[in-house]
């Protein structure tokens, strides 16, 4: 707080108070109120890229030094946690819509991605065999491994059915030479939109160029049992509707398991595998639905 306060004192900014936001702090004077926090905006080439684009849906930067940085204060509405998240995924689908560009790409950056994944499935496959096979031995059951062992062939046929589909993806994707980037926010979560009377986006620390799929797999991952992920999709689609092998791309991500370690008291491996196997389940069903055309699942 000493440093702030000494950053404040060089820029003649008179404090009435403060107050904790997260890692920012949220600094009051007379007159109007500013967001201070240590210096994350590293990329400012992407709030370049994001004003040239005229996408500006984010509090403003005010002064910025070597250490610490102030924007401006977004008194947010009150709003509903659904409407908040159909709000986002309206601005996060305009920030891909108005940041879109096409780059050449050797064959081998989806290569690597389908190489990746597949060594993903098979280090999956691996754990979750050797895992299931020490709890078989086992004469009387933990109640955590007894949920593992009554679940255990829905992991199993879960990533086999990941394996056809990336295999099938990769087939979709080998010869292409071209590749769809956006600006992605990288850090999407319910409780980073802010709303007044217009719509913002903060913790912009982890944005990057990459593929628009990242933005809505990360979310998924943070809210996915939250809210009608589904419904969130198809809107988002109806704004930036996904290109074939991105939407087969994110079936895949969505769908491939989390590993589940068996590091934690009984009640909390419980709550995490019991996590893992609604998100199994959840994504299947989102998977199907959506006709994804080579899925082999039922």
């Amino acid at each position: 707080m000493h440093e702030i306060s000494n950053y404040l004192k060089k820029y003649d900014i008179r404090p009435k108070g403060y107050r904790k936001l997260g890692k920012a702090i949220l600094v009051d004077t007379n007159d109007k109120k500013f967001v201070v926090k240590e210096k994350t905006r590293q990329n400012n080439e992407i709030f370049k890229y994001l004003e040239s684009r005229n996408f500006d849906y984010y509090p403003k930067l005010i002064i910025e030094d070597a250490d610490f940085e102030m924007t401006e204060y977004i008194e947010e509405i009150e709003t509903p946690l659904e409407q908040k998240m159909t709000d986002m995924i309206d601005l996060v689908a305009m920030l891909h819509a108005k940041t879109t560009f096409y780059k050449e790409i050797d064959n081998d950056e989806y290569k690597k991605i389908y190489e990746d994944i597949l060594g993903n499935i098979e280090y999956l496959n691996n754990y979750y065999y050797d895992l299931i096979t020490i709890i078989e031995t086992k004469v009387y059951m933990s109640p955590k491994e007894y949920l593992m062992a009554r679940n255990i062939s829905i992991i199993f046929k879960t990533l086999n059915d990941c394996y056809k589909l990336t295999k099938d993806w990769y087939e979709l994707v080998k010869d292409k030479t071209k590749r769809r980037y956006v600006v992605v926010h990288n850090n999407l979560d319910v409780n980073h939109f802010l709303k007044d009377r217009g719509s913002y986006l903060i913790s912009w620390d982890k944005s990057k160029i990459d593929s628009p799929i990242f933005d809505i797999y990360k979310l998924y991952k943070k809210h996915g049992l939250d809210y009608d992920f589904e419904t969130i999709l198809k809107r988002y689609e109806r704004s930036y509707p996904l290109l074939e092998e991105e939407k087969n791309l994110l079936y895949i991500l969505i769908l491939l398991p989390d590993k589940v370690d068996f590091d934690d008291n009984e009640y909390k491996m419980c709550e995490k595998i019991s996590n893992t196997i609604d998100f199994i389940y959840k994504s299947r069903n989102i998977v199907l639905n959506n006709n994804f055309e080579n899925t082999k699942t039922s």
